[in-house]
């Protein structure tokens, strides 16, 4: 009798225990999926829930938030998802936040997940409609997946057929061709030194700008130098002054001759005085010969100005209003 007691009461302890831990389990699994504790209800509607059903985890930023209540279908394009949601969570939610549908894992389950918003907004209250967010599903990746392994297939069989064409096309045999490597290899030294010249030509140039810009060099103290371009313009007046002269000098000189023609035709005045006296002729031919050299040499000294550098574009200047003047002269 002793020991049938000692066995009931193993029996029910044991009967005890089992009953104890079922009850837990059942709570942890009640409490994981928000059956026991405070809670409230959200909504959201989608076009399509991508196999959701009844009891799938509702997460909010990654974190295991409710479960899903509910799944109605309100027409042939919506339908209703009611979740039941911890109130711990709810301070979280605003009326901005967005709703999707996803896996968990590669090939998991179903989830709903929860996203907020961006910027602030007002909380969420019980039994609120969210917005519903289109996510990419599984079905969808492996369908882009397929129509991208289609697409690699066909350009990898052109690319073969290319590379089949090249192979006997004369091209290949071009690529091939040592001598054609050697010219273009040729070819590409003779432009890198056409480009080095180049650069040294630009450098040179630079060089030659900075020394006009600080005065070196003829063309730099003329653009840089006051006085010497000072003593420019005064030798270009002393020059014009000179033609002026020699102009004179010319028309005074015609003018003699003319008058020593009419004395010669009418045998007046000196010309006579100077055709009967021999010395007198004599010194009047050694002054006209001093006189005809002094004119050569001037003509020379004239020429030699018009030739120079300093002084070209005066003279040019000079010739091309002579000609202007000529010009409008011959149209009177």
């Amino acid at each position: 009798m002793a020991n049938q007691g000692q066995n009931n009461i193993k029996l029910g302890a044991f009967v005890l225990t089992g009953l104890l831990a079922l009850i837990f389990t059942l709570y942890m699994i009640g409490q994981n999926r928000s059956l026991f504790g405070s809670n409230f209800e959200l909504r959201a509607r989608f076009p399509n829930v991508n196999g959701l059903i009844e009891g799938n985890n509702v997460l909010f930023s990654g974190i295991q938030a409710g479960t899903v209540k509910k799944i109605d279908i309100l027409n042939d394009t919506s339908i209703e998802v009611v979740m039941r949601i911890d109130s711990k969570i709810k301070p979280f939610i605003q009326k901005n936040a967005h709703a999707s549908i996803g896996t968990q894992g590669l090939m998991g389950d179903k989830v709903v997940n929860i996203t907020p918003g961006k910027g602030r907004a007002v909380g969420i209250e019980d039994h609120d409609l969210i917005a519903a967010k289109k996510m990419v599903s599984t079905d969808d990746m492996l369908e882009t997946l397929s129509r991208t392994n289609d697409n690699i297939a066909d350009i990898s069989g052109s690319l073969k057929n290319t590379v089949s064409q090249l192979d006997k096309s004369a091209a290949w045999d071009l690529i091939n061709d040592k001598a054609l490597k050697q010219s273009i290899r040729a070819t590409l030294k003779n432009i890198e030194q056409t480009s080095d010249n180049a650069r040294l030509m630009a450098q040179g140039l630079d060089d030659l700008v900075a020394g006009v810009k600080q005065g070196k060099g003829n063309i730099g103290r003329l653009l840089k130098d006051t006085t010497l371009a000072g003593n420019l313009n005064e030798a270009v007046n002393k020059i014009r002054l000179a033609s002026d002269n020699a102009s004179q000098v010319t028309e005074q000189l015609n003018q003699m001759v003319t008058e020593l023609n009419n004395d010669l035709h009418k045998g007046k005045g000196v010309v006579k005085l100077l055709l009967n006296d021999s010395v007198t002729a004599k010194n009047l031919s050694k002054s006209m010969e001093n006189i005809r050299k002094g004119t050569d040499g001037f003509n020379q000294n004239m020429e030699a100005l018009k030739h120079n550098f300093l002084l070209r574009g005066y003279f040019k200047n000079l010739e091309k209003q002579r000609r202007k003047k000529a010009d409008t002269a011959r149209k009177k």
